[in-house]
């Protein structure tokens, strides 16, 4: 296969993943620059290799192969297998969704979710991009990682609720809060009726490697909460970083 093909079956599958119910050929050609006929045919090889599959109404979603390939990927990453004990002890101790966070090159992702006794109804995917600008964990990404800072300060900011940061002023003011307390909050920023905590979590060479992210609903963040759920967090972060090799 051309490699430049090769190149157009990853831009399809990172199109696919971020519409679940699906594209026609005309959104998929429109949405790559492609011709017809060459997106016709990367979709047939893709649906062979069941890396795609095409609905009755003739959509085009993610396959089976492709789904496969990026749990295997998931699990591959050593950080995971470490931290999902932990993050199930700390779902049973504050009873909130949690989840692990990590980055991949200018994009952060969740990589695990434990579900706490809370049983909130949120449409979070592994794997799906992160906004730096609204979500508590691509905050702390961005506040922490200096080559996500400028990522997030020039990306564009669009306003998810009422309460997302929007301005490149206002989100930096956040970052340096971020960094002199330690942890991330996100107030109803990116999903309504939602606060998120997002806490670090470091290396054995001092850098960062994840972050624990957990979700709140509005009526449970009070202080008292907050302030059990960040200590939990934080010490199942460092019981984390104990076993990557950080004992600081």
């Amino acid at each position: 296969m051309n490699p430049d093909r090769y190149i157009r079956v990853f831009d399809v599958i990172n199109l696919l993943v971020q519409h679940k119910e699906g594209l026609r050929l005309t959104e998929i050609k429109t949405e790559l620059n492609l011709p017809v006929s060459s997106a016709h045919n990367i979709l047939q090889t893709m649906v062979n290799a069941e890396l795609a599959t095409v609905t009755d109404n003739l959509r085009y979603r993610v396959g089976p192969r492709a789904v496969s390939l990026a749990l295997r990927t998931l699990q591959s990453l050593d950080v995971r297998s470490i931290a999902r004990p932990y993050l199930q002890q700390l779902g049973k101790e504050v009873g909130d969704d949690v989840y692990l966070a990590i980055n991949l090159g200018k994009r952060v992702i969740y990589a695990d979710r434990c579900l706490g006794t809370q049983r909130i109804s949120l449409d979070i995917r592994l794997g799906e991009s992160l906004f730096l600008h609204c979500t508590a964990t691509g905050k702390l990404f961005a506040a922490l990682d200096p080559k996500l800072t400028p990522v997030a300060l020039s990306a564009k900011m669009p306003k998810i609720t009422p309460s997302t940061i929007t301005t490149p002023a206002a989100l930096e003011e956040e970052f340096k809060k971020i960094r002199q307390q330690g942890f991330s909050r996100s107030d109803g920023e990116s999903v309504e009726g939602i606060v998120g905590y997002s806490v670090p979590i470091h290396d054995g060479a001092g850098a960062l490697a994840a972050a624990i992210h957990i979700s709140v609903l509005f009526k449970r963040a009070n202080k008292a909460h907050e302030k059990q759920l960040l200590s939990s967090a934080r010490e199942c972060a460092e019981q984390i970083e104990r076993q990557l090799g950080n004992y600081e």
